[in-house]
Formats: structure tokens, sequence, C-alpha cells
């Protein structure tokens, strides 16, 4: 592996979960890190706050710019003036369901976005490496486990744009010869996941009714199975696939799949609720093309990347829980937090 020294990583997409983990990360490494982050009408900076620095103060060393990922011009200006020596492309309309309602508008984000930065690197001259976010979405239908050999099955448009921004990733790397690599990331969640993603959904609401300010939850299919995982520690893993001496592609998972339902069971079971009383089911949330089990076969990543995650299924529950809790004003049941100081006693990012 590469030393990472005094570098420049611009990351697209970095006012979301993965985003704001990665930038601390980076920081924490010594890098100026740039960000990418679209205007709107209110501010959408909340999960980056704690490590946002005046860019006029000498201490900094966090830069943000205002860009769309449906605009070539200004996405290559912003490349040819920062010129940085690794691009996290981690931008997109990321939740699936959402993507069935707007497929134009996913395609052109998720998809055509990639192609945009991927040109602009092509272009710029520079030796840029770049990291795609890919999706375990890609594999829809596929019989798991799924792995970096496994056909691509996609069952949704944000599925299909995801499947099309990889084999462009490809593309570019075997055609013009740049640094660019695949993480086909499964499932993983945190504090910080967005609270219209079920995982998030679910431990918000747990703290909402022990709070007594909610009474029910609507979900949609609880038997679909997801490969869950911690997100600081997949935001590690994407640091590591870009500073590997060559470009590859890699599947990176826990190998352990659980049901919606299981995450219901665990998360109230954890704060003492009978889970039954307050959980409702809304076709609304059905997708029209449902993915029944996605986990991952992450041997090439364990064996390449030495990939060896710590927080379990049952751990992750529980840091989600006593957050929301926390946020909630309750004092936190307090396992989750606990399994933080014992599992990350030298943790870089700060808060949750």
């Amino acid at each position: 592996m590469r030393q990472q020294g005094n570098k420049k990583a611009l990351i697209t997409g970095m006012t979301g979960q993965d985003g704001s983990y990665l930038a601390e990360f980076l920081l924490a490494k010594g890098y100026e890190v740039h960000g990418i982050i679209r205007r709107a009408s209110t501010f959408n900076t909340e999960r980056i706050n704690h490590i946002y620095v005046d860019p006029h103060n000498p201490e900094a060393h966090m830069f943000l710019y205002y860009g769309d990922l449906a605009d070539s011009e200004q996405i290559s200006n912003i490349i040819y003036n920062i010129k940085p020596d690794e691009i996290y492309h981690l931008g997109a309309q990321s939740h699936v369901r959402v993507s069935f309602d707007i497929p134009e508008y996913t395609t052109n984000i998720t998809a055509l976005g990639t192609t945009r930065i991927l040109e602009a690197i092509r272009r710029s001259g520079h030796a840029i490496r770049f990291y795609q976010a890919s999706s375990s979405e890609m594999f829809g239908s596929a019989v798991p486990p799924q792995n970096e050999n496994t056909p691509f099955e996609p069952q949704s448009p944000y599925a299909c744009a995801k499947v099309y921004g990889y084999w462009m990733v490809k593309n570019y790397r075997q055609g013009y010869n740049i640094f660019a690599s695949n993480g086909v990331l499964f499932n993983h969640e945190s504090p910080r996941r967005g609270e219209t993603f079920v995982t998030r959904k679910i431990s918000r609401a747990v703290a909402a009714i022990m709070a007594g300010k909610q009474k029910y939850l609507y979900l949609g299919n609880l038997s679909a199975k997801r490969d869950w995982g911690f997100a600081p520690e997949y935001v590690e893993m994407m640091w590591k696939i870009i500073s590997q001496q060559k470009p590859d592609d890699y599947v990176i998972g826990t190998g352990q799949p659980h049901s919606v339902e299981e995450f219901v069971k665990e998360a109230f079971g954890y704060a003492g609720l009978k889970w039954k009383t307050h959980v409702k089911i809304d076709k609304h949330y059905f997708r029209p093309t449902e993915v029944v089990s996605l986990y991952a076969d992450n041997a090439k990543a364990v064996k390449k990347i030495g990939w060896q995650p710590k927080v379990n299924f049952s751990d992750l529950v529980k840091i989600m829980v006593d957050a929301d809790m926390r946020l909630m004003g309750l004092s936190p049941i307090g396992e989750g937090d606990k399994i933080l100081r014992e599992k990350f006693p030298h943790k870089w990012w700060k808060g949750d």
C-alpha cells in the first residue's frame, strides 16, 4: 500500500453519511479535503458542521464547493482548479424506493454523474486516483452470497444506474489507464444514516416511542434480508481500496444476512418494547420489484486488503438506538456506547 503523505482528496456527496465520515477519516490522515455539496435553499451540512473551519483560517484543511453532478462543465472546472490526488465519488440519488418515482433524475445523477467525473479526469491529464461507490443493489435477484464474479441482476432504477457507473469505471480503467476502482459496498449504517432509510427509521422510532413522541412505526417488506455493517469501518475500506498498488474492484460486507424484521426485533427488544404493538405494515413502502436477499462473499477483500469488520449486527443496532435516544433527549441504555469505547478506543470520528 502506498503512503498517503500530504495529499488532496475531493469527495462528492460529502454531506451524506459516508461523505462526512470519510472527510473526518482523511483529515485525521493529514489530507487536505475538498468537498462538493449541492446548493439548496436550506443548509444541509449538519453532518460536517463539527469539522468545519472557516476556509480563510490558516488552520483550515477542508474546503467546500457548490456543484451539481448534472453539470459537466462545473465538475470539470472544480477538478481542474483543485488538482486532487484522489477523488471519492459518493454523490448520488441513493434512495432505492425513491428511484422508482424519479428514474430519469436517478439515471442522470447516479449514472451519468460518474461518467462526467471520469471524463473530467481523463481530460485533466493529471494522475488522479478515482474511487466509485458501487452498491450491492446491483446484484438484485442474483443468488447470494454475492462476490466480484456474480452477474448483476438489478431490480431498481437506482441499481441500474449503479451498474452503468460500475462498467464505466472499468472501461475508463482499461481504455485510458486511469486508476479507477469500484467498491461494491453492502448496506452500512450509523447514527448519521438518513432518516428515510429503514434502519435509521427503526432506531429513531424506538427512541421516539420511548420519549412518548410517536406510537406507531410504518414499514414495508419485513422479510427482505440485507448484509448490514457499520459505516465508519466501510469508509476506511474506501481509502484502503484507493491506496492499493493497482486499481481493482472489491466486494465489502460482513457476510451475514439479517431481515428487516430481525432489525426491528433487535431494536425494540434492546429498548424493552414489544415491537408487534408498535409496528404496522404499509404497502406504500413496498418496491415494485423486491430484492429478497443480499449478503457478501468478501473473501477477496479479506485476503487482499485485510478486511475484518469489528461491529456485528447486534452491536450496530445498539449503537444506533443509543444515539437516537440521545437525540430525543433521553439517557441512552448504554450498551451501544460501551461497544464503541471498547472496539474503537482511538476512534477518529467525533460525536455519534
